[in-house]
């Protein structure tokens, strides 16, 4: 098991504080990891998460929409999506009735990629974990937020 303290050679005020900044040192970690993992595919991890989102919908789905179901809810999604579409991994609606409204829908291209990619990534991050600890994990992380 790793020790946030000797990792970055660091003390800590209290078990707060080094709770805080385990937090994000492993949400850097988990990041980079799969900037590593995705890589190879030509993507990045927020433009995996559209395109999941895109499959698990049943129709094309409004840019907000989209927006608002991102596990990373940043600013530049349109320039994300902006780059899935150059790649055609997903195309763009007009909608009829207002020009502002755009829809967006995933292509046979884009599922085809996300079936070559293996959710097995998400079990090498945890796999360290018992199914009782990575519960904990998620009661701690929820009270947390």
């Amino acid at each position: 098991m790793g020790d946030l303290a000797k990792e970055l050679n660091s003390k800590f005020a209290n078990e707060r504080v080094k709770a805080l900044v385990n937090v994000l040192y492993t949400a850097s970690w988990i990041n980079a990891f799969q900037n590593t993992f995705f890589q190879p595919f030509g993507i990045s991890p927020q433009q995996y998460n559209i395109l999941r989102i895109l499959r698990g919908a049943s129709e094309p789905l409004r840019v907000q929409t989209i927006k608002d179901r991102m596990i990373e809810r940043s600013p530049n999604a349109t320039r994300l999506m902006d780059k899935l579409c150059e790649k055609d991994l997903i195309k763009r609606i007009p909608y009829e009735h207002d020009r502002r409204v755009v829809f967006v829908e995933i292509t046979e291209k884009g599922l085809q990629l996300l079936t070559n990619i293996s959710d097995d990534f998400n079990r090498d991050l945890t796999h360290n974990l018992t199914e009782e600890e990575a519960q904990q994990l998620n009661h701690l992380l929820d009270k947390f937020r």
